[in-house]
């Protein structure tokens, strides 16, 4: 019989309002094995995972540690059995060092107080011990993403973990940083350590995987050998059907300039320079992508553009009109539709219903309001037309919002945005962390609406999405465009990722050429 260092047997948990996130799901892991854990948003990944780490119970089954049944309470406990958890969305405090995160709740002290010195050393030690090197005395705000994981990774290391779970660990790496990550992962294994990846980017799990185990619909479907399973076989298990994500499209007819962009600037509070004198146009039928390492000014602009920050120096245009002086409303009746990085904040109400989440920007029109009574019936009929024709996976459109996954969170957001007659649509990471068939579905609509005579800015940290999708490309580096790429098939993510680190920079005439003054 083959012996796992961890098991999960029939695991099953069921939510107070009856969703069933998991049914009877099985996970068997290897020692020393890096194992894939792929599957839909809503498949039941998370919730197995949150499970694991103590942060949820299950109502069913067991977990083995090394062949011996455990219960785990909470996170401590699992820490205790040397299981680690590398969040997404990292758990670091950026006006602290390195150093003195890496030992948040173990602090060790000297005469009552935190012994620095010993907290220097310590984060010192178990960099070397790994091969993770950090800087301890850096405050993590100044730290780039892929030295953020290290501290992540680390910290789990440091208190002792031998099972790591990372979640989409590569989401915002550059392809450099990304096979820096996985030297580092297969130094790990070799140290005798056990990796659980989470990732919807097939590619990868076949390229750092051993075996894999698929969840659709809250159920084990599969575990596979890599070596003996494609990225369609993957992908047509997790989904249910084939998933084409590379994207058919015609050359594209641009029209006439929708937006521009002229010697922007930003600084932020501190006073340090977030965009630097950046010129940019986008024209009718155009899908225009930004790639760039997060924090380099891509937020930014997608935030003046939407008119949820405000900018003093420079120009934005969207149909001609400036639009420093407007208010969200107004910019949103030029045309434009935003999908925003943080859709939690910015794209949905999570207590509101699917109905009211995607007539949220057209209550107030005639249509739907004559000014004193609602038309419920047609907000009704189209919702549920949305939720076909989008295949949001709910009840119905007077489910709560919170209630869905991610990735169907995402397709009520595209839903509302794609079908307000946009002009300018503006995509911030519009596939963050959901699934490939939420993905392809997405990209596709994009290009139809591209083809339709949308113009489309689209900033994502998926190199493999950049080139797919847009049109023409440009690159940000420190709050500058240092490229400029007139068509993506002349350039490959490894060489926009030497732009994106600032390795390479192009001239300021190859530059210019974005903002299409011919």
């Amino acid at each position: 019989m083959e012996e796992y260092i961890l098991e999960m047997k029939n695991i099953t948990k069921i939510y107070a309002n009856g969703f069933i996130a998991n049914k009877g799901v099985n996970l068997a892991v290897k020692a020393k094995e890096i194992h894939a854990l792929v599957g839909e948003n809503g498949a039941g990944k998370s919730t197995l995972m949150k499970i694991l780490f103590g942060v949820e119970k299950s109502e069913e089954g067991e977990i083995l540690i090394g062949g011996k049944i455990v219960h785990i309470e909470n996170p401590m406990v699992a820490i205790k059995y040397g299981i680690g958890m590398v969040h997404q969305h990292f758990m670091l405090v950026p006006s602290l060092t390195v150093a003195e995160n890496m030992i948040l709740g173990i602090e060790p002290k000297k005469l009552g107080f935190l012994d620095i010195k010993n907290v220097i050393k310590m984060t010192e030690d178990v960099s070397k011990k790994y091969n993770l090197s950090v800087d301890p005395v850096a405050k993590v705000a100044d730290l780039s993403v892929g030295i953020k994981q290290k501290v992540e990774i680390l910290k789990a290391l440091m208190r002792g973990a031998k099972i790591l779970i990372l979640d989409e660990p590569t989401a915002v790496l550059t392809p450099q940083e990304t096979k820096e990550l996985f030297r580092e992962l297969v130094g790990l294994k070799e140290q005798g350590h056990t990796v659980i990846f989470i990732s919807h980017k097939l590619h990868e799990i076949k390229e750092i995987s051993a075996r894999v185990t698929i969840l659709r619909n809250g159920r084990s479907v599969g575990v596979e050998e890599i070596k003996n399973v494609t990225e369609r076989d993957i992908s047509r298990l997790m989904v249910g059907r084939d998933v084409i994500m590379k994207v058919e499209k015609k050359a594209a007819k641009p029209g006439p300039i929708v937006f521009s962009i002229s010697n922007l600037s930003l600084e932020n509070e501190e006073g340090k320079q977030i965009l630097n004198n950046i010129s940019f146009s986008i024209r009718e039928g155009e899908i225009l992508g930004i790639a760039g390492v997060e924090g380099n000014g891509q937020r930014e602009i997608s935030e003046l553009v939407t008119g949820l920050a405000k900018y003093t120096q420079g120009t934005i245009k969207i149909r001609n009109q400036d639009i420093k002086n407007l208010s969200i409303k107004q910019i949103r009746e030029l045309g434009t539709s935003h999908i925003s990085e943080d859709r939690m904040t910015y794209g949905v109400v999570s207590n509101a219903t699917i109905m009211e989440n995607i007539i949220s920007d057209r209550y107030y029109k005639r249509e739907y309001n004559n000014g004193l009574l609602f038309n419920f019936k047609k907000m009704k009929n189209m919702t549920s037309k949305y939720i076909e024709e989008f295949s949001i996976k709910c009840d119905d459109y007077s489910q709560p919002l919170r209630m869905l996954s991610g990735g169907n969170m995402q397709k009520v957001v595209t839903a509302r945005e794609f079908t307000s007659e946009p002009k300018l649509i503006v995509a911030n990471q519009p596939t963050r962390g959901i699934d490939v068939g939420a993905t392809e579905f997405i990209r596709k609509r994009l290009v139809t609406l591209r083809e339709q005579g949308v113009a489309v800015l689209l900033i994502s940290a998926d190199l493999n999405e950049v080139l797919e999708v847009s049109d023409s490309i440009i690159v940000m580096c420190n709050g500058e465009i240092v490229a400029y790429f007139p068509d993506t098939a002349s350039v490959s993510e490894e060489e926009l990722g030497l732009y994106m680190l600032g390795l390479k920079r192009m001239d300021n005439d190859s530059i210019k050429a974005v903002t299409h003054e011919r």
